[in-house]
């Protein structure tokens, strides 16, 4: 599988349809290089520092106008697509991001459970977790947001259901640059799996986004990393390099939860 990842600032004016040109640009650029899956941002639709009212107002149902028109920009370019917005569900506001197929047949949709600060806080309401996993081009695919990847309970929980590649849309901002260096390929060496995670780029009032989007290694390591500004990056994956890296690090099979339970309050 060839996979993008689309590293950007959005629209200045958060407007969804505007960025929703921008994701079909991006969408264009990446099919035509051969890219099968597209990954942006978290909160890529409407920005993310934008405050409780802004999250409100613009948050819609993961089937809603935007992600219709997602969904056209899928079948237009032959490529699948994931990306970051504000869902409106059971009459609160998650911080979701939403998996398309080359079809624009929905398969995924996450929310959020890990919220960062006060700010992710006031926006949105926390996720109840899911394991859930999506078959796209012969690879089983879950699912987390920004900092959800930072708890290695998350992933392993999706490596446990079978994971082969975990998609995390993220805006993470500096200085916690060491997600990117240490953290992702961590879980993807621990977890024998893929772990693209998709940076936002620039600032957004008080935030300066880092960029340094990345594509963990199930052998370690990152197989691509970003500079701090907007850009496309494309990863080759593998399922040989799968294979390798399940040979040679059997943590997962190894693990001992009779232990584990002893030890978590």
């Amino acid at each position: 599988m060839r996979l993008a990842l689309f590293q950007t600032a959005g629209d200045p004016s958060n407007d969804p349809a505007a960025n929703l040109e921008r994701l079909d640009a991006a969408a264009a650029a990446a099919s035509q290089r051969g890219a099968d899956l597209l990954v942006a941002p978290e909160m890529f639709l409407t920005g993310y520092n934008i405050g409780r009212h802004a999250a409100r107002t613009k948050a819609e149902t993961f089937n809603g106008p935007s992600a219709r028109r997602a969904a056209s920009i899928a079948r237009a370019h032959n490529i699948g697509l994931c990306y970051g917005y504000p869902e409106f569900g059971g009459g609160t506001v998650y911080n979701s991001c939403l998996l398309l197929g080359r079809d624009g047949t929905t398969l995924l949709n996450y929310r959020k459970t890990h919220l960062f600060g006060d700010l992710d806080r006031a926006m949105f309401t926390p996720g109840e977790g899911s394991a859930a996993l999506a078959d796209f081009a012969g690879y089983k695919v879950g699912m987390l947001i920004c900092y959800d990847v930072e708890f290695p309970e998350a992933v392993r929980a999706l490596a446990l259901a079978g994971a082969d590649l975990v998609l995390v849309p993220t805006a993470n901002m500096k200085p916690y640059d060491a997600v990117s260096y240490f953290v992702v390929p961590s879980r993807a060496f621990e977890n024998e799996l893929f772990v693209a995670y998709a940076n936002r780029c620039g600032a957004e009032g008080e935030l300066d986004y880092m960029g340094l989007s990345c594509v963990g290694d199930p052998m370690g390591g990152n197989l691509v990393l970003g500079s701090e500004g907007e850009e496309l990056l494309f990863a080759d994956l593998g399922l040989d390099r799968l294979r390798e890296a399940r040979a040679l690090n059997t943590h997962v099979p190894d693990r001992r939860p009779e232990v584990y339970a002893r030890l978590i309050p």
